[in-house]
């Protein structure tokens, strides 16, 4: 169903002074929706074009990286429903484990209610509680922004359909040896008590400490160690120096005594440790560093973990092995830290070395600290056994459809950095220590196996009727059932209709930093359970920052939201602004003032459609692009052909700030400012001409309403209604203009009009020569054919140019003119009585001194090579383009002096 089908209850009538988007959105967006528009049918015709959404949390509220890639999106979607395609969007929404069970707790706080007490059934309930009344937050404002998904099939990452195809998979890779079970280093929120991915980690810059602190060898001497975690010295199996460093060549092999637990640890070589960091020579603690996770592997080292679950010295792993030694050990001391959190062993750790004599010297110490996004809590690398995904394995087929171009990244850079990640891959590490999510589907039984399968009542069946079984407490990282997003909410593992003809997608539309965690899963997951790739496209975008290129953040006070945007400009406005910015591959500056200016775009369309249907401008059915004869129809359709043309190809190449450009040059710059007012004499005088001037103006209009639809849809729609033009809009609508005969006359006719009249506009305003005061324009060396064109155009340039006259000079040229050369011509602007050419002289040069001083202080100070190296960036670039604004400035300056000096 198309979307003026939706229009039903709008009727055509004036348009209104100005354009109020909250008249219109909710309205509009309600009788789409209501009519179908939106919906995806696969037996309905046409080549399929599909788009998933990347799905937000459902704990999530629209954020301006929402509104950029779903504003991205939409333009697509909207772009190929004109363009006759059969369109699916996909929309859904991720029930992103640790950030919805970090909500439902909180709230239960508020009430004195702890989880572990409620227990996991009620405690699911209450989640699902939560989920059923607020989960729907970021799809409504989604509407709000105008996204065109297919509502009727939104899904849900926990729905029953989603959680049956996740057993499934989970079962499959089980079974082929590529999910498994293995004790290995994680990151560990222990506030959460749950191991958590490297995306839900962010490393602060903090100040702190490097310890250094010296460990005796058992034959004598000491080896210096630094670090910035003393208290995991407790775990620490070995000190790594570099084998080149000849510091330390004599000492590998040796012994050394651990201070305080006694313990004996030996001095490995090993590449890790960097002679020029620290003291060259590093503590081995693998079960709390993931580097010296490797090293100890490399040397077959024990992993001791000195750290519980919730980050308290823990000593069972090391308490057989304390040992006393005079001056070096103090077993009762270590006793005693058990149960201490990590901070406060840390002091008293330290405290304790300087007592022993162990403790050189504290240096001050900047360093990152991993911390857990959400909740803040400093994050452990922690050993513990939890289940693995062989990605490595599933790896290689994503790479090889990258390199063979099935799947293509925008902008290719981007290739380089997901093969850099996918050679690097470890295995991942599936499971966490939540209780919401998909439960992973594998049981313990009373025989000490472990039983995976879909249901319990399967694995109850593969262990027998004797066996006790108890389900695996662990949830599934949510980055695994997102993983097969593109094909599970297509009805897979059953072949579906829409699976058949909507797989694989067209183009997934995201940001760069989930690459590895979503995009590259989703590769792996597609091509291994549906054969083939999950998306022919990726389109990765920038980030959204501040007007002055600032990254947005709660601390700079520099955020916006887009709701607020929305509310006070319009979503139309909004978008168009977002898409503007949307250059490819990089970050997009967006503030207010950028929306309002694009607002001002929308006004300026209003405007024009108004001026247009006051004088009698109207959609004409029967209209004939092809049989047009006057020069000023046969340009305007001409233009809006090249804009058209140009349009689609910036849509093609996904280039949507050079697709806004192209439409909003032709709508503003050739449209309203030259098409409008040119036709306003003609009007006037009436006729054939007109009544022919008026039928085209109506026709390219409804060509601009089709071509900008995708980005402004709200404003668009209002308008194709309220003029009457009929037939299809929004789909099977995208603008075909034929050529036009003599076109190319015409462009050149109508260009050297609007160059006469934009040179003449220039001059004028470089002279200071006041609106209200007319001057003659004299031409010298004119051809008869550029006579003739002034001659014809008479009206339009006495109009638009201020002119009193345009005439062959006859005789010498004025001596007080500024003069212009426009191809063979030369035109002379006579000023004498127009305005005091001394005075001018004496303001443009005063004008020039200004400048000239401005240019000299801005460039002082970027010639400055302490101001560039330590001022910020965006400081600098602010001078580089005061200077550049400068310059030009005085360009025009002394052009004008010049003209009549």
């Amino acid at each position: 169903m198309s979307e003026q089908n939706a229009h039903s209850s709008l009727i055509p009538s004036d348009l209104e002074k100005a354009f109020i988007p909250a008249d219109y959105e909710t309205t509009l967006y309600r009788l789409w929706e209501n009519a179908g528009t939106f919906r995806a049918d696969p037996g309905k015709g046409g080549s399929p074009y599909s788009i998933m959404f990347p799905p937000p949390n459902v704990t999530g509220t629209l954020h301006l990286g929402h509104a950029l890639t779903f504003t991205l999106q939409d333009i697509l979607i909207r772009w190929q429903r004109e363009k006759g395609a059969n369109v699916l969007w996909q929309p859904g929404t991720d029930h992103a484990g640790i950030a919805t069970q970090m909500v439902v707790e909180r709230a239960l706080d508020k009430e004195g209610i702890n989880r572990k007490e409620l227990g996991r059934p009620r405690f699911i309930e209450r989640v699902w509680d939560w989920k059923n009344e607020y989960g729907g937050t970021i799809i409504q404002q989604l509407r709000r922004l105008g996204a065109s998904a297919d509502w009727t099939r939104e899904r849900f990452t926990m729905d029953e359909g989603l959680s049956r195809a996740v057993r499934k998979v989970f079962v499959q890779l089980h079974e082929e040896g590529l999910i498994y079970r293995d004790r290995r280093l994680v990151n560990w929120d222990p506030v959460f008590r749950s191991a958590i991915s490297d995306l839900e980690v962010e490393n602060r810059e903090t100040k702190g400490s490097m310890w250094h602190i010296r460990y005796p060898l058992e034959n004598g001497g000491t080896i210096t160690i630094a670090t910035t975690r003393p208290e995991t010295m407790l775990g620490d199996v070995a000190v790594a120096v570099n084998p080149e460093d000849d510091r330390y060549t004599s000492m590998v092999g040796q012994t050394i005594i651990l201070p305080l637990t006694g313990r004996r640890i030996p001095v490995v070589a090993d590449g890790h440790s960097d002679p020029e960091k620290g003291t060259g020579a590093v503590k081995i603690t693998p079960a709390h560093d993931f580097n010296d996770f490797e090293v100890g592997k490399r040397h077959d080292l024990p992993a001791p973990t000195i750290l519980d679950e919730s980050a308290c010295i823990w000593l069972d792993e090391i308490r057989a092995e304390l040992a006393d030694h005079a001056g070096i050990s103090d077993i009762e001391f270590v006793q005693a830290l058990e149960g201490l959190h990590r901070d406060e062993a840390r002091k008293k750790i330290v405290e304790k070395l300087e007592e022993m004599g162990w403790l050189e010297k504290i240096e001050p110490h900047v360093l990152q600290v991993p911390t857990a996004e959400r909740g803040g809590a400093i994050v452990e690398p922690r050993l513990t056994l939890q289940w693995y995904c062989d990605a490595p394995r599933l790896a290689q087929p994503a790479v090889e459809a990258v390199q063979s171009g099935e799947m293509v990244f925008e902008p290719q850079q981007w290739e380089n950095t997901f093969f850099a990640w996918m050679r690097d891959l470890q295995p991942w590490c599936i499971s966490r220590q939540l209780w919401w999510g998909h439960q992973i589907p594998a049981w313990y039984g009373s025989d000490g196996k472990t039983y995976v399968a879909e249901t319990e009542e399967e694995a109850q069946k593969k262990a027998g009727p004797s066996i006790t079984l108890t389900q695996d407490e662990d949830v599934l990282d949510t980055w695994f059932s997102s993983a097969l997003w593109p094909f599970t909410t297509l009805g897979w593992p059953d072949r579906t209709e829409e699976l058949e003809f909507y797989y694989p997608t067209s183009t997934l539309v995201t940001g760069f930093d989930i690459i590895f965690f979503w995009v590259s899963r989703m590769m792996m997951m597609g091509l291994h359970f549906m054969g083939k790739v999950p998306f022919r496209k990726i389109l990765i975008h920038g980030l959204v920052r501040d007007e002055k290129g600032q990254k947005m953040s709660k601390s700079r006070g520099n955020g916006i939201d887009p709701l607020d945007l929305i509310a006070d400009y319009g979503a139309d406005a909004t978008r168009l602004a977002i898409a503007a910015g949307a250059g490819l591959g990089r970050d997009i500056k967006l503030g207010r003032t950028r929306v309002e200016e694009h607002r001002a775009f929308i006004t300026k369309l209003w405007n024009a459609s108004r001026f247009l249907q006051m004088n009698g401008v109207k959609p004409n059915p029967g209209f004939n692009p092809s049989a047009v004869q006057s020069t000023m129809a046969r340009w305007i359709l001409e233009e809006a052909r090249k804009a058209v043309t140009q349009a689609d190809a910036a849509l093609e190449a996904s280039r949507f700030d050079e697709y806004t450009r192209c439409c909003y040059n032709f709508v503003w710059n050739i449209f309203c400012d030259w098409f409008v007012e040119f036709s306003k004499p003609t009007f006037r005088a009436g006729g054939v001409e007109a009544e022919e001037l008026k039928a085209a103006g109506a026709y390219v209009l409804g060509i601009i309403l089709r071509m900008m639809h995708p980005v402004i849809p709200f404003v668009t729609s209002t308008l194709w209604e309220k003029l009457g033009y009929s037939g299809p809009f929004g789909t099977d609508s995208w603008p075909e203009i034929p050529q036009i005969a003599g076109a190319e006359d015409a462009a050149d006719e109508v260009n050297w009009v609007i160059r006469l009249i934009s040179d003449v506009r220039t001059v004028r305003a470089e002279m200071n020569v006041p609106p209200s005061q007319k001057a003659p324009l004299l031409l010298r060396d004119a051809s008869e054919k550029t006579l003739e064109r002034a001659r014809k155009w008479q009206a339009a340039i006495d109009q638009m140019a201020r002119a009193s006259e345009v005439s062959p000079l006859a005789g010498e040229p004025p001596k007080m003119a500024a003069q212009l050369i426009l191809d063979e011509a030369t035109i002379f602007l006579p000023l004498e009585g127009v305005i005091d050419l001394e005075a001018e002289k004496a303001r443009l040069q005063k004008e020039i001194t200004r400048l000239e001083g401005e240019i000299g202080k801005v460039e002082k100070k970027l010639g400055n090579e302490n101001f560039v190296a330590r001022a910020k960036p965006e400081v600098v670039q602010e001078n580089r383009d005061r200077l550049e604004t400068f310059q030009q400035e005085l360009a025009k300056q002394k052009t004008a002096l010049g003209r009549i000096s």
